[in-house]
């Protein structure tokens, strides 16, 4: 091995392509092969799967239902991940570890598991918060804010694991200096903390966004997968798909990965460069 002038060590060319051919092989096999052949199968006779896609209500209605959802969880998302991220950074406070390991939570947890939680806290009729809810005429199991709840749980670590070490990496002088000066703290997040952590904020909206598009169990416990009303579009992919109705199965596949995919990209196009 040899060192560089930065200090680095640098491996023999034959180890360095290597680690490159077995990361390209491990990314091809697990991720592009698999959605080459869902877009594949998409375009197998042209633009006639989409076309027929956007011509089904029930499909279109699934997609714009998928939409509402995912914003909606991600707006709440940004909200309270950059609230609990300040919180967790910036202040000392008993169970603050307890906290940070609660957030995990999400990510260890079966969504499937979510969602049948989610069932027994809100059933309208045995659930802890379902019967006052009911009785005030707000439906959540089987309903739209179900949903929502579902796709938040799923989705909540991942603005605030973004943002915690780019908090931590700045620090706060230049918030105590911007309070000393007479700031409050609107305009110290405003003008010192955003601008800071505004690109760990995108990429922790982007991927709750890619998220919350194709989350699938926690969704369909608690939505009841009913046709036209609160069916999402990964229901829409296993209905049509056990269907036999494999061309509009494999299109809506391919819209939701096209959506994740898109907004990934717009984002690593947009970042500046670090220059080092």
């Amino acid at each position: 091995m040899a060192e560089t002038r930065a200090g680095r060590v640098r491996e023999p060319v034959p180890v360095r392509w290597g680690l490159r051919l077995l990361g390209i092989g491990y990314v091809f096999l697990l991720v592009l092969w698999p959605v080459s052949l869902v877009a594949k199968y998409t375009f197998e006779d042209g633009f006639t799967a989409l076309q027929e896609t956007f011509a089904d209500s029930d499909v279109t209605h699934a997609l714009q239902l998928t939409l509402v959802v995912a914003i909606s969880a991600v707006v709440i998302n940004l909200l309270f991940g950059v609230g609990i991220s300040l919180l967790l950074v910036r202040y000392e406070f008993p169970g603050k570890r307890v906290l940070s390991a609660l957030i995990d939570v999400p990510l260890s947890v079966s969504p499937v598991v979510v969602g049948l939680a989610l069932v027994l806290a809100y059933n309208p009729r045995t659930g802890l918060f379902g019967p006052g809810l009911a009785s005030a005429g707000f439906d959540v199991i089987f309903a739209t804010p179900g949903m929502i709840l579902a796709t938040v749980f799923v989705a909540l670590p991942l603005v605030i694991r973004e943002v915690v070490p780019v908090l931590n990496e700045i620090g706060d002088e230049q918030e105590q200096a911007s309070r000393s000066l007479g700031a409050n703290a609107v305009q110290t997040f405003r003008r010192i903390t955003l601008p800071s952590i505004k690109w760990a904020v995108v990429y922790g909206v982007v991927l709750s966004l890619a998220r919350s598009l194709g989350e699938f169990g926690a969704v369909k416990v608690v939505s009841g997968n009913v046709v036209g009303q609160t069916q999402t579009a990964t229901l829409v992919v296993e209905s049509k798909y056990q269907g036999f109705d494999q061309a509009t199965a494999y299109s809506t596949a391919f819209l939701l990965a096209l959506a994740s995919v898109l907004c990934i990209v717009v984002v690593s196009l947009l970042r500046p460069k670090e220059t080092s």
